[in-house]
């Protein structure tokens, strides 16, 4: 998988780097995001702008980063979700769970209020 990543004040920006985020792999976007909070990291951002494709395993690596970050009383949002990655997750009501910015400057704002 490819992934990009910098760090604005201590909030770690997460870049995929893919179209489909799916079974070949969301495992590793998982691994990366356990690893943030691991290492003690307490804010995620996770930058969607590349990614047109997303199925339930990329979905499921996101509920479990998400999960991770509240275990080690963390923060993950989400940012520039294209129109049809948009629509998955209001398909499976996850928009309720995850903070979803338009941009990734609204939510790196959103850290800091």
């Amino acid at each position: 998988m490819n992934l990009a990543s910098e760090t604005r004040k201590d909030i770690v920006i997460l870049y995929v780097k893919e179209e489909r985020l799916d079974a070949h792999n969301s495992t590793e976007l998982k691994s990366a995001v356990q690893k943030l909070f691991e290492d003690g990291k307490k804010n995620v951002l996770v930058d969607l702008k590349d990614v047109r494709f997303i199925d339930s395993s990329g979905l499921g690596a996101l509920v479990s980063g998400f999960k991770n970050a509240i275990s080690h009383q963390g923060n993950l949002k989400l940012s520039s979700l294209q129109s049809q990655v948009k629509s998955m997750f209001e398909l499976t009501r996850l928009h309720r769970v995850f903070e979803i910015f338009p941009s990734t400057m609204e939510a790196i704002e959103n850290f800091q209020s």
